[in-house]
């Protein structure tokens, strides 16, 4: 029977996590996922716009809308 003990335990789980975090950086930072993260930075200037374009139309529509009230 293998016994562990603690110190050791957790020289292993540093490691695990050492391994993790060495995965999720070339992970994040391959080729690969470069136009995905591109897109999702720049999605924010895209939903601006189309908020915008929303607003415009819906105060378009509040004008003629009291236009038509009077």
């Amino acid at each position: 029977m293998i016994t562990i003990d603690y110190g050791t335990l957790r020289g292993l789980v540093a490691l695990l996590i050492l391994a993790l975090f060495i995965v999720i950086v070339v992970w994040s930072y391959s080729k690969k996922r470069k136009s995905a993260f591109d897109e999702a930075a720049n999605s924010i200037f895209e939903e601006d716009t189309e908020t915008e374009t929303e607003l415009k139309h819906s105060e378009k529509n509040n004008k003629q809308e009291t236009n038509n009230n009077v």
